[in-house]
């Protein structure tokens, strides 16, 4: 009588691991997929993006709209931030809704999306976006954020980047300019001290998203040489 009862506990522990073990497994394999689907999405709307700007195809362009956070940010709080974007006269696609002022690649971390022009909730879980400064491609700083969900989206591998490593960012005029990372570094999620900065007359940009621990604000600094 005791083995049978240790056999149903035994059983019943067994059903358990197994049904667990599928679970996870499952959730593994539907994030993988859902990656994917945002990745391969991204991708395409990046060579798109290129094809159109290169053929001058104007179906898709929008009204100009100011690049002006939606207050949930506290980088939307900055005192007399120049928040407009200089290029926003020129061509606009949408991208899942979203205005699109250019896309970025960064071949060292597989990373090719889009930019999009407004930082709100909906718009960062959907792709990059433009918070601060002078414009994509524009002399002065620009400042870009994005997520880290820690699964290879968005700013997630931006942990990864070296100085050195290039950032390749085309605007809706159909410029692309290729940038240099020189300063990688940890930050408060308050601190933008480093938004007005003196680029030397050159363009600059700033990709800013959250440690992999979410305690502070990794910032990676790159410049056209």
């Amino acid at each position: 009588m005791f083995e049978s009862k240790y056999s149903k506990v035994l059983t019943v522990i067994l059903v358990i691991v197994i049904v667990a073990i599928v679970g996870l497994l499952g959730f593994l394999a539907f994030d993988f997929f859902q990656n994917y689907i945002v990745t391969n999405d991204a991708s395409e709307f990046v060579e798109d993006f290129k094809g159109e700007v290169a053929s001058g195809d104007n179906t898709n362009e929008m009204d100009n709209a100011n690049t002006v956070g939606d207050g949930s940010n506290p980088f939307d709080q900055l005192q007399g931030a120049d928040t407009g974007n200089s290029n926003s006269s020129t061509q606009k696609r949408t991208y899942k809704g979203f205005g699109v002022l250019g896309t970025m690649e960064i071949p060292a971390t597989d990373f090719e999306y889009p930019i999009l022009e407004k930082v709100t909730k909906k718009s960062i879980e959907t792709s990059v976006a433009f918070q601060w400064g002078a414009g994509i491609n524009q002399v002065g700083n620009s400042v870009i954020i994005g997520h880290n969900y820690r699964n290879g989206l968005f700013f997630s591998n931006n942990k990864k980047l070296q100085i050195g490593d290039k950032i390749y960012i085309e605007d809706n005029s159909g410029t692309e300019m290729t940038y240099t990372i020189y300063d990688k570094f940890e930050t408060s999620d308050s601190d933008t001290s480093f938004y007005q900065r003196d680029t030397g007359g050159k363009p600059e940009v700033t990709l800013s998203t959250c440690t992999d621990d979410s305690s502070a604000r990794l910032i990676i600094l790159a410049r056209v040489e």
